[in-house]
């Protein structure tokens, strides 16, 4: 008994053939985050790795919701400047989402010292990041 075996190759599909396809078949379900709090808590953290530096930023509501943000930056930055540039952003969004209080959390003793006023600021650099931080800090 012999069997009746063919070989049919494939057609190619086209890429965007393939995106049309998996956008329309696929079901957007958005997350229905109430934004409207008035008290939030911010981490935030510097990341200076090779061959970049960015921030990461997370907002948690009194309820428990939380917003993560990861900043990639277009230049070069140290240490100092990535955790400054995290503060910043963080508050930025904040005041964006209409927040009044805001409870900051980091891990960067100099940025906190300078923030808090118990260092000055020595670098040029530092002293405007800090001043930044001034303008926006009068929001909440």
């Amino acid at each position: 008994m012999g069997h009746d075996i063919r070989y049919i190759p494939r057609t190619a599909i086209k890429s965007q053939a393939l995106a049309d396809f998996i956008t329309e078949w696929t079901e957007v379900q958005l997350m229905t985050l109430d934004v409207t709090h008035k008290y939030w808590t911010m981490y935030f953290d510097g990341l200076v790795m090779a061959p970049g530096s960015g921030a990461r930023v997370v907002l948690i509501s009194l309820d428990g919701s939380r917003l993560c943000y990861v900043i990639c930056f277009h230049f070069l930055a140290s240490n100092n400047a990535a955790e400054y540039e995290a503060l910043i952003n963080g508050l930025r969004i904040t005041i964006e989402l209409g927040a009044t209080r805001l409870y900051v959390h980091a891990d960067s003793e100099l940025v906190i010292d300078q923030v808090m006023k118990e260092s000055s600021c020595k670098s040029p650099l530092m002293a405007a990041y800090c001043q930044e931080v001034r303008k926006l800090e009068d929001k909440f």
